[in-house]
């Protein structure tokens, strides 16, 4: 969202400069500017806290002029000085830890930096839910304390949900991976934590650390922060030959729709309560995402969506500049606000809405509408009820950034993120006591950039090769890639096989930089970089002992030529895992944590990319040679599978108790059992919204899980279904439920997984609507397998 954005609002920044900087505070001297400031501006019926939200933007509503509402409908804001309401700016970024990509952030004040937590993709890999609740919870005591010293806003555009569908996608480093009920389940997590729901201080409950009250909030009850749902809907390419996200057209099949694309941000709105939703530059079925009034009313009438709808940075100018959809700038505008948009990012309804409603194009009743969503949510953030520091976050500031409590979750999540790929002949970890020499080689151990996309300034910035220098009496290091990530010349390399000669054990770390994938590029190859692999096989030939290969990067990559070179003994992936990321990963590899991560996303060959990035077809078409996306479809080869992931000990399961039979004839009609020839042979399935008192069915599986090795470790249990192939368009398996468990050496835990049949068993048929198929199920973990008997 950033390049475009730039441009087109320059003009407009100067233009304002001198009314935005008299209500705006300097950059040098940031300080806090609210509304409702006494003796002057506090008198007003906005401003009274007793009022319920509705009357208190009427109150607003009513005293701005047409000019003044289109003011209201950009990210920045400008400043009514009549009524005392200062400039604001709603676009901040917070997708793992505060960053300045958007102009709502700066680290020029007080606070010169905060928390870096790892990348999303690696986040997702630990398959902890607390742990992601806890992150977002930090991320938004942060946010607040600089919101109290004038250096950030309210309202975040976090996090991104959008599925990690093809692995050469730029940005799918932000998202929690391809699996819809895991991006669903970390959205959920995360929006719950970062909104504050558990904060409250107009309720009772206990009293957390600061002297405040905890209450769960509901929907139109206040909020701590912000958060977004973002980017609805089917957005997953930035630039692809001739297409980029600004005029790509999503061909999206209402089964693929339903039972892909659209569950994260359906279980954003409905469960996490999300006050924010982003609709995207693509379009959809050949209508731009903003201009979707289906679908955008979808999200407010069916999910129950409480909050207003903002454009991706000028999303709107692309209905009409590269999407070509509107014949008119003032069309784009009126399309995009009658389908329910509320703000854009950018200037271009500054710059035509006024003439839209000339043109009769557009009512200021469809401002009002938009404004009252706005509103609404800056009064459940308390932007009217007065001076912030006197109110119930105001105690936090430049003390609650960058704590040794959020450094060590930054710390923690690193250790449960990273994920084993392969470990030959128990290789890892090494002894700490028989290391006196090693060789850290490739150009991403000595950088201190770590958090990958939507970073900001880390608190204590340290490099790969920092964290091992407590493990062995001799560090070397040489970067093997003269020019970087991008090594395309092997120059660097033979510097790279003297150290590596005289090492005791050598680290080579390769992978993906953001000069590799990010925001508006994707990558074309799956493949290491230039000389990268060139460079990982010339030091396993020179090395004393097998090598540990370390990937960087958010995208899958093909390393199998190290995957099977025995030279290469170990291979670990740690993503962009922020500022502890080193110390993280030299615990690993010495064996003082036990890894335990999981892959969120398939790791394909470099083959699968002859298949085109435009293809939003989930489901595999053997007939045109398709061979479908994402472990729930794909049917061809892959390098590692969703859901791999090693450890340093071995875990076995004991199956408990799970049903052997579901029987639905007390909740459904028996006109709702359908019947369906496949292949010459009959299958009988139930429409889901048919089933009557789906919480009845719900049921869990119980297990035992033993630790049988000398270690102790976290663990991830993942519990799939598959159904029957005689049901067409069925995955291949799909995931039901996951939960992530600590346990000792020897020892064993009791846990269980919920399944509830109406939202885990089915799948979406071809026209979109959800069905659950009759007849035998087979629930799976790891080689443990159970069948299930659902019967009408």
């Amino acid at each position: 969202m950033r390049t475009l954005w730039r441009w087109r609002t320059l003009f407009f920044i100067f233009f304002f400069f001198l009314t935005i900087s008299r209500f705006t505070p300097s950059i040098s001297q940031p300080q806090i500017q609210f509304p409702c400031l006494p003796p002057y501006h506090n008198s007003y019926p906005f401003c009274d806290t007793s009022l319920p939200i509705p009357a208190r933007v009427n109150s607003l509503l009513s005293l701005l002029n047409l000019p003044e509402k289109i003011q209201q409908l950009s990210d920045n804001v400008s400043a009514i000085p009549r009524l005392g309401l200062p400039a604001y700016e709603w676009w901040s970024e917070s997708l793992h830890g505060l960053a300045d990509n958007g102009p709502g952030v700066n680290f020029t004040g007080s606070i010169r930096s905060a928390t870096s937590f790892p990348q999303v993709i690696l986040i997702a890999a630990s398959f902890n839910r607390s742990l992601w609740y806890s992150i977002a919870s930090a991320i938004a005591v942060e946010a607040r304390a600089m919101f109290n010293v004038g250096q950030a806003g309210l309202t975040f555009w976090s996090p991104n949900i959008n599925i990690f569908r093809d692995p050469r996608w730029g940005r799918g480093q932000e998202t929690p991976g391809e699996d819809p009920m895991v991006a669903a389940a970390y959205s959920v997590e995360f929006v719950k934590g970062f909104q504050g729901e558990d904060w409250n201080a107009f309720g009772g409950g206990d009293e957390d650390e600061f002297g405040m009250k905890r209450v769960l909030m509901g929907d139109s009850g206040r909020l701590m922060l912000s958060a977004c749902c973002k980017h609805f809907t089917a957005y997953d390419l930035e630039d692809y030959g001739n297409y980029a996200r600004y005029n790509f057209n999503a061909v999206v099949t209402q089964q693929d729709l339903e039972d892909t694309y659209q569950p994260p941000f359906r279980s954003c709105i409905q469960e996490g309560r999300a006050s924010c939703l982003m609709c995207s530059y693509n379009a959809v079925n050949g209508i731009p995402a903003c201009a979707r009034k289906d679908l955008l009313q979808q999200a407010r009438e069916e999910w129950g969506f409480k909050g207003y709808i903002t454009s991706d940075c000028d999303a709107v100018a692309t209905i009409y500049e590269y999407q070509h959809y509107s014949e008119t700038p003032e069309d784009a505008v009126a399309l995009a606000l009658k389908a329910g948009m509320d703000i854009n990012c950018g200037t271009y309804l500054l710059r035509h809405t006024q003439s839209a409603i000339d043109q009769g194009k557009l009512q200021e009743e469809d401002i009002d509408r938009a404004l009252a969503n706005l509103f609404s949510v800056q009064i459940r953030l308390g932007l009217f009820d007065g001076d912030p520091l006197k109110k119930h976050f105001g105690k936090f500031g430049p003390q609650d950034v960058c704590t040794s409590e959020h450094q060590a979750l930054a710390l923690e999540a690193a250790r449960q993120g990273i994920v084993l790929l392969k470990n030959e002949k128990k290789f890892l970890p090494l002894n700490k006591d028989k290391v006196s020499s090693l060789a850290i080689i490739g150009p991403m151990a000595n950088g201190t950039k770590l958090g990958g996309d939507y970073a900001g300034l880390p608190c204590c910035p340290k490099s790969l090769l920092d964290a091992f220098k407590r493990y062995a009496k001799k560090i070397s290091y040489a970067a093997g890639c003269l020019d970087g990530v991008p090594c395309s010349s092997n120059a660097g390399i033979s510097d790279a096989v003297g150290i590596a000669r005289e090492a005791d054990f050598v680290v080579v770390v390769a992978g993906l930089d953001l000069s590799q994938e990010n925001e508006e590029h994707d990558r074309f190859s799956l493949l290491l970089p230039g000389y990268q692999s060139v460079l990982v096989t010339t030091i396993a030939a020179v090395s004393k002992k097998p090598l540990i290969l370390v990937l960087t990067g958010g995208g899958p990559l093909d390393v199998s030529f190290a995957e099977a070179d025995p030279r290469v003994a170990g291979i670990l992936w740690i993503g962009y895992p922020g500022e502890a990321g080193g110390k993280a990963l030299a615990e690993v590899i010495f064996g003082d944590y036990n890894p335990g991560g999981r892959l969120p996303m398939t790791w394909y060959p470099e083959s699968f990319t002859r298949i085109p990035m435009t293809d939003m077809n989930m489901r595999a078409d053997p007939a045109r040679g398709y061979p479908g996306r994402t472990y729930r479809f794909y049917t061809g080869d892959r390098i590692y599978g969703f859901g791999h992931g090693l450890s340093y000990t071995t875990f076995t399961y004991t199956l408990l108790s799970a049903p052997n039979k579901l029987s639905l004839s007390e909740y459904i009609k028996p006109e709702s059992i359908k019947i369906s020839q496949q292949g010459g042979t009959e299958i009988n399935y139930i429409y889901i919204d048919e089933v009557q008192y789906c919480d009845s069915l719900i049921f869990h599986v119980w297990i035992t899980i033993s630790n049988d090795g000398d270690m102790d470790g976290g663990h991830v249990l993942m519990l799939f279904s598959r159904v029957p192939k005689l049901f067409g368009g069925a995955p291949e398996k799909q995931l039901v439920g996951f939960d992530q468990v600590h346990i000792s050496s020897k020892g064993s835990v009791q846990t269980s997984i919920m399944v509830d049949p109406c939202k885990h068993l089915g799948f979406a048929d071809e026209q979109g609507k959800r069905i659950l198929p009759l007849g035998n199920l087979t629930l799976t973990l790891l080689d443990l397998e159970h069948i299930v008997s659902i019967e009408a």
